[in-house]
């Protein structure tokens, strides 16, 4: 899929301007008071710069070269990577890796568990994979559990949105896994 990145970022733009809360996901991750967190799948960098402005130490990483150029102009100071999620290997490990915007379903089918590990490879003992994705397109969170207790995470806490409404087997969840 080719993406135009300064699109994609305005819509974010527009929504903020009106008043929306573009930043849930960044909360979200504030609370575990992280002091490094990855943005794996980072687009134009909406969360890794949120977190950033906090003075979090952040990296980005994606596939789109376009997503990247707009995230390496809004915020040159941040590590931006360009590299696949699937069997991601950045040589570095962090409090957090979140994967925000639905990143487990823009992965080929059939690769979701390459995606997982190459995520869960990057976070710290007692660090965190926080993920929020539809539920409505395939990809189980049976499917997603499993898939982290095979990379040694297991489940510390369920959401219905990112502001940590309680889960009730809605079309949407977030989900943090820790590293014990």
């Amino acid at each position: 899929m080719m993406w135009n990145g300064d699109e994609y970022q305005s819509r974010f733009d527009r929504i903020a301007a009106e008043g929306g809360d573009v930043h849930g996901e960044a909360a979200l991750v504030r609370s575990f008071q992280p002091t490094t967190v990855l943005d794996a799948g980072c687009g134009t960098g909406r969360v890794a710069i949120e977190l950033a402005r906090h003075g979090i130490d952040v990296a980005g990483v994606d596939t789109d070269e376009s997503m990247l150029a707009t995230a390496r102009r809004l915020a040159p100071e941040i590590r931006w990577y360009l590299q696949d999620l699937i069997n991601l290997d950045l040589g570095l490990s962090f409090d957090v890796v979140v994967l925000a915007g639905n990143v487990p379903l823009f992965t080929p089918p059939g690769t979701e568990q390459a995606l997982v590990a190459g995520a869960a490879a990057h976070v710290r003992p007692a660090g965190r994979l926080v993920a929020g994705f539809a539920l409505d397109r395939g990809y189980t969170l049976d499917d997603y559990d499993a898939q982290c207790r095979a990379v040694g995470l297991i489940v510390e806490a369920r959401y219905a949105t990112w502001a940590r409404d309680p889960y009730a087997d809605g079309n949407y969840a977030v989900s943090v896994h820790i590293r014990p």
